[in-house]
């Protein structure tokens, strides 16, 4: 063998080798997209049963009910939770929607409702404690 021969042989040896691979890594793939070709199902051909599963209802104000704080309307669709709400008195209402559902702290609710911080930190905890305790 003549010495650059042998570098012939090595990339003779490594273009088989790439060519080989490349085969190879084609069919995997073709394989792959038949696998998945076999088990996929158009919509059209599924059950109606099957397809209820993946259905979603909007439910936009349905039993749901709606309060009216410094110009928001608030829905909300827990019928215990409105009624919760509902039975508190205005003042402590205003304070717990603001707080709760616009996420809004003290300070902004005090400086809204033009009270002092301290009063609505308070009524907003006595209100919850009250809550908590039951009627």
């Amino acid at each position: 063998m003549k010495p650059h021969s042998h570098e012939e042989h090595i990339q003779h040896s490594f273009d088989a080798f790439c060519k080989k691979v490349l085969r190879n890594e084609a069919r995997d793939y073709q394989d792959a997209l038949a696998r998945k070709r076999n088990r996929e199902v158009y919509f059209s051909e599924l059950p109606i049963e099957v397809l209820e599963q993946f259905a979603v209802r909007d439910t936009y104000f349905t039993d749901s009910r709606t309060f009216e704080v410094i110009g928001h309307s608030l829905c909300i669709d827990d019928e215990t939770l409105a009624e919760a709400i509902s039975a508190l008195p205005v003042d402590r209402r205003d304070i717990i929607l603001l707080s709760y559902f616009l996420d809004m702290s003290d300070a902004e609710i005090a400086n809204v409702l033009n009270m002092v911080r301290r009063s609505v930190a308070y009524r907003r905890t006595s209100t919850l404690s009250a809550a908590a305790c039951g009627p």
